[in-house]
């Protein structure tokens, strides 16, 4: 087995992420992601020693301070400056599984090579990751609207030297756990402050992190609905594949077919019906749960092409010579998926109460109103 993956420019896959985690996985540059952050690093080095314009964000002040001029000699205080100022988060600790997959893709989106961070920043924080320094980050502070500018103010933090940190389950000083491992803080450098706090990783942390659940609670839910339909004593005849080819919506005629394959053999499904049809909460799972999946797979569209994209600003196209400012870190798409993915996984619950109200509350096997009573 391989337990190492290359941090590079091919796409990051949701199946692949799930390996990484699973199979507690380290992570390294791949020696293209390497040069290219180099590359960058550089030019922007170069562009800064005659460019006698303010570039925003890399040597001016950030949102109405952008006409502000900040001279070389003051470039690392700023950047430094812009994290401590923005680390204001509150509410509870972000979950650590979540902290983890911050920083993975917070990774993944420097080595594109157009956010002029240094090599040593981000392979610092590929140590975090492979060592599980999990900097504390808290639930609240973020818009989303600027990007994840306070939980990623914390996720930087350590990179200097300041904040806390979970390691081995306790919550220490970031500067402890430096001195421990013999490392000095990072000196960040122009626009670095902006290349780690621009972005979307926190949204894409929770969204990746609920999407590998939701997929589990999908397929289960596929599961339990076909024993319910069993124990019901459910027909199979609107499960015929015919019936959904005329309406060929994927999520559809993926779920009949899951239900048919998991109760091919059943001998109550198979035993003649005392009744026409069943009621919804029954006859509609390939519907219901159908849209479900198709949900999920727009859901994971998005996010898919957003942990693979650049989300800080500005961006810098070296080849091009080109430093943009744009809107690359606004979580508006995130943001609707998010809220589309929640909808979905809803309806899982409620048709799945229903059929625990038939199975319960009908005189169809069970007694009315029966309970389940497990004894020792």
């Amino acid at each position: 087995m391989n337990t190492t993956h290359y941090i590079s420019s091919e796409v990051l896959e949701l199946t692949t992420v799930h390996a990484i985690i699973n199979e507690q996985k380290q992570i390294q540059l791949s020696e293209d992601a390497k040069q290219r952050i180099i590359n960058c690093r550089t030019f922007l080095n170069e562009k800064l020693k005659v460019e006698t314009k303010p570039i925003y964000g890399i040597n001016t002040g950030f949102g109405s301070l952008y006409n502000v001029k900040i001279s070389n000699e003051n470039l690392t205080k700023l950047q430094e400056n812009l994290v401590m100022s923005h680390a204001c988060g509150t509410g509870e600790q972000v979950p650590q599984e979540v902290v983890k997959l911050m920083l993975l893709l917070k990774i993944q989106s420097l080595n594109y090579g157009h956010s002029g961070s240094q090599l040593a920043t981000v392979e610092r924080l590929i140590d975090f990751y492979n060592h599980d320094i999990l900097p504390v980050i808290y639930t609240q502070g973020s818009l989303g609207a600027s990007g994840d500018l306070a939980p990623l103010a914390h996720l930087s933090l350590p990179l200097i030297g300041k904040g806390k940190v979970n390691y081995k389950g306790a919550v220490l000083p970031s500067e402890v756990v430096l001195k421990k491992f013999n490392w000095q803080p990072i000196q960040l450098q122009s626009k670095e402050g902006l290349a780690l706090l621009n972005g979307t990783q926190f949204m894409s942390a929770y969204g990746i992190h609920l999407l590998l659940k939701s997929f589990k609670l999908s397929y289960l839910a596929d599961l339990i609905g076909s024993v319910s339909l069993d124990a019901f004593d459910g027909g199979l005849a609107p499960f015929n594949e015919l019936v959904h080819l005329v309406r060929p919506h994927n999520g559809q005629i993926k779920t009949a077919a899951r239900v048919r394959e998991f109760l091919e053999g059943s001998v109550l499904i198979n035993q003649e019906k005392q009744h026409v049809q069943d009621p919804y909460s029954f006859r509609c799972i390939p519907q219901v749960h159908g849209a479900t999946k198709d949900t999920l797979n727009f859901v994971l569209k998005t996010f898919k092409t957003e942990i693979n994209s650049v989300t800080d600003n500005p961006n810098i196209f070296s080849k091009d010579d080109e430093i943009i400012s744009g809107g690359n870190f606004h979580g508006q798409p995130l943001a609707l998926a998010l809220d589309y993915l929640k909808i979905a996984m809803a309806e899982l619950g409620n048709i799945s109460e229903r059929r625990v109200f038939q199975l319960v509350s009908r005189t169809k096997r069970l007694a009315s109103f029966s309970r389940l009573i497990i004894q020792d």
